[in-house]
């Protein structure tokens, strides 16, 4: 498929500009995508109005400490509902420090906490570890939320990329544990399903956006050799899950362009077949991570809103 012929017209000017990357040298790639992601508009450092602080958990079971950074507006007193984050980077690569404006951004305009995450990444460490990072994260958040002010019980997960597929797995791990109740998941164009055999993760194979050779490489270097088997963990990847029942309420958004696409919108009509309260958004024209690079492009600015929306809403009080 040729990007460029369909990508909306807002969104071509900065998709030009973009360097292709070539993942089969790790440590070249990640330093490329950090330098990518630190010059991309929307990095601007924190909201004025956030606050921020960092919090060590201990690791359980012998594993080292999970760093959290806690994200809070000024001025909002009392305990407030909490968005966990997983940030994305294809299991691969990715820190806490690259979602600084966005999840500020989030804090300051719905009004509520945002604890991120930093997770170990692969292949230095494989699958189990980063969910058990997310978990052990996760679980302190909840156990630990009158310290940080923190309404455990409007306790949502989301993420985006990969870290919109580990939190889809978190929430599995989480209703299959049953000790941290959620309200809600936001899923980002969530990296669900390792098996790539989808239409539109064939046809993404353009070199400057996260496509087809690079995910085949990540879930590897994630799952090992239980790509693509029966062995693969629906708490690594989610689409794998058979029972979606009982999940909470999911936001899911997608670009039209995307890779992650049609794994994405089959993850929605499952969970919607689950009785799961699920809304699914695919924005024409817009390709993995569009919003990031071209932040004022009408559909970059209608994404945001739509998920700053769901989230307003899902962290409604309860009404007694």
């Amino acid at each position: 498929m040729d990007l460029g012929e369909r990508l909306d017209p807002e969104l071509r000017h900065d998709f030009g500009g973009l360097p292709a990357i070539d993942f089969t040298d790790l440590a070249r790639a990640r330093r490329m995508l950090q330098a990518v992601l630190a010059g991309a508009p929307i990095a601007t450092g924190l909201a004025p109005r956030v606050v921020r602080e960092e919090i060590m958990v201990p690791g359980r079971d012998g594993a080292p400490d999970v760093r959290l950074r806690h994200h809070r507006p000024v001025g909002l007193d009392g305990q407030l509902p909490c968005l966990y984050w997983v940030h994305g980077g294809g299991h691969i690569m990715g820190s806490v420090d690259e979602d600084d404006a966005i999840l500020g951004d989030i804090a300051a305009t719905v009004g509520c906490a945002v604890v991120a995450v930093e997770w170990r990444h692969s292949p230095e460490h494989p699958f189990p570890a980063e969910i058990d990072d997310c978990y052990t994260g996760l679980l302190w958040t909840h156990e630990h939320g009158s310290e940080i002010e923190v309404d455990h019980h409007r306790l949502a997960v989301g993420g985006a990329s990969s870290g919109g597929g580990s939190a889809a797995g978190l929430a599995l791990l989480a209703r299959d544990r049953g000790q941290v109740p959620l309200c809600f998941q936001l899923l980002v164009y969530p990296m669900l399903d390792d098996r790539n055999v989808t239409m539109s993760s064939n046809a993404i194979t353009d070199p400057r956006v996260w496509s087809r050779g690079p995910n085949l490489l990540a879930w590897r270097h994630y799952l090992g050799d239980a790509t693509g088997t029966d062995r693969a963990s629906p708490y690594a990847a989610p689409s794998r899950a058979t029972d979606l029942g009982g999940l909470p309420p999911t936001f899911i958004s997608v670009g039209e362009l995307d890779l992650f696409r049609d794994e994405d919108i089959d993850y929605g009509q499952r969970l919607l077949q689950a009785d799961v309260p699920t809304e699914v958004h695919v924005y024409a024209g817009a390709y993995h991570g569009s919003d990031r690079f071209s932040p004022t492009a009408t559909v970059s600015r209608r994404m945001v809103r739509d998920r700053r929306d769901a989230l307003q809403r899902a962290f409604q009080p309860p009404i007694s």
